[in-house]
């Protein structure tokens, strides 16, 4: 038969250009409400499961329902961040063949999501913005704002996202990061005193944290996740499948609709959606990275998991503001510090801690900026978030 390696075809993702009429069609669609079609959109102790599993959060308020019933919520709820899973708050619109990287989210947290909830999610893209990058050269900010209403027509949450757009084939000539050494060469007692840190969470749960017992310069208990692997990003899928992803003949299906969506994975032949920049090393490549990376939405997840470990059930994730300022690579790990920088009373008469978060990968680089509101029961005041927001309306 001889050797046929030679006529397999090379990963191609879709080329695309950044240029002055498709920033115009780009401009027109300013304004627009997309629809969605979400992954989730029953909250429900099956998707509260796979969720958790999918970002390893073993907090037993989204896990046992024992547990929950004997907390103020009195049943299941799931994690503020289950909302990724019903859509991971951007669309790939506009500048077709130009790849998108999620960059950030700043959400507000309004009410609880509880078991039987169904979520509805509306977005409308706001503006956009044109930068220079050392990445890409020419790059394109795209920001959303999105809502999630619960069957009542609460609102649940809003999240302002931004996404980078950048060409693949500039971001693959420039080849900024082609000089990291990937995967990681950990040594054997690199990696068990990362899995002891690990294992070191620190979940408050029931125990109450008052707001006056937390001081200004506090720092939060470290959370820290990693090495992450393949498995850590199929989990996240079946968890939150932020791009739907679909298998044989209806992925088929839709990739004739929209050849763009793929590629030939020359190993397999099959063909693999654009999302395997996740999982696939040469798909990565193509997108300009050395290396298969993490997801945005998961790793701003894990930041919330960071904040909700440390404030207990009886406190409330106001706000959660994060920008994703480095790739995170498969074979990192990422240690996650949060730091009190502002106690005070807000308009409302609430308890509220301002976090200044940090998260760095073992190359010391900094990869996530952010800062965030908690607001906790005072002791004094006799106050208690969660409470507030068990209200109807």
């Amino acid at each position: 038969m001889g050797d046929k390696s030679a006529e397999r075809p090379r990963v191609h993702l879709s080329e695309g250009k950044i240029t002055d009429e498709a920033l115009e069609e780009l401009r027109r669609r300013v304004g627009s409400k997309f629809k969605i079609e979400p992954f989730h959109t029953v909250v429900c102790k099956d998707t509260i499961r796979h969720f958790v599993d999918g970002v390893g959060d073993i907090n037993p308020l989204y896990r046992d329902e024992e547990y929950a019933r004997g907390t103020r919520y009195g049943r299941l709820v799931a994690p503020p961040s289950w909302l990724y899973s019903v859509f991971p708050t951007w669309v790939p619109q506009g500048l077709k063949g130009v790849h998108a990287f999620h960059s950030g989210n700043d959400w507000t947290f309004y009410k609880p999501l509880f078991e039987g909830d169904i979520i509805t999610p509306e977005l409308t893209f706001t503006h956009f913005e044109e930068k220079k990058s050392e990445f890409a050269g020419r790059t394109i900010i795209v920001h959303y704002d999105d809502n999630f209403y619960n069957q009542r027509g609460e609102l649940v949450a809003n999240a302002k996202a931004w996404s980078v757009r950048a060409e693949r084939s500039a971001a693959q000539e420039k080849g900024k990061y082609r000089r990291i050494q990937l995967p990681h060469p950990w040594t054997e007692e690199e990696i068990k005193n990362i899995e002891k840190q690990v294992l070191a969470e620190q979940i408050r749960g029931s125990e109450v944290r008052y707001w006056e017992d937390v001081r200004e310069g506090e720092e939060l208990p470290m959370l820290v996740k990693g090495p992450l692997g393949i498995t850590d990003i199929i989990a996240w899928c079946i968890g939150s499948a932020p791009v739907k992803l679909k298998a044989l003949g209806a992925a088929l299906r839709d990739y004739r609709k929209h050849p763009a969506w793929a590629f030939r994975d020359p190993q397999t032949g099959a063909l693999e959606p654009t999302y395997a920049v996740h999982y696939n090393i040469e798909a990565a490549k193509q997108a300009g990275l050395p290396y298969p990376y993490d997801v945005g939405a998961q790793r701003q997840q894990w930041l919330i998991q960071h904040l909700t470990d440390w404030m207990g059930d009886e406190g409330w994730l106001k706000t959660c503001y994060a920008k994703y300022t480095k790739f995170v690579y498969l074979s990192d790990v990422l240690w996650f510090y949060g730091r009190v920088t502002r106690k005070y009373e807000d308009q409302d008469g609430e308890c509220c801690v301002e976090i200044e978060t940090s998260t760095k990968n073992q190359r010391e680089e900094e990869v996530m900026p952010g800062r965030s509101t908690v607001v906790l029961p005072s002791r004094e005041k006799g106050t208690w978030p969660v409470e507030r927001r068990l209200r109807p309306g």
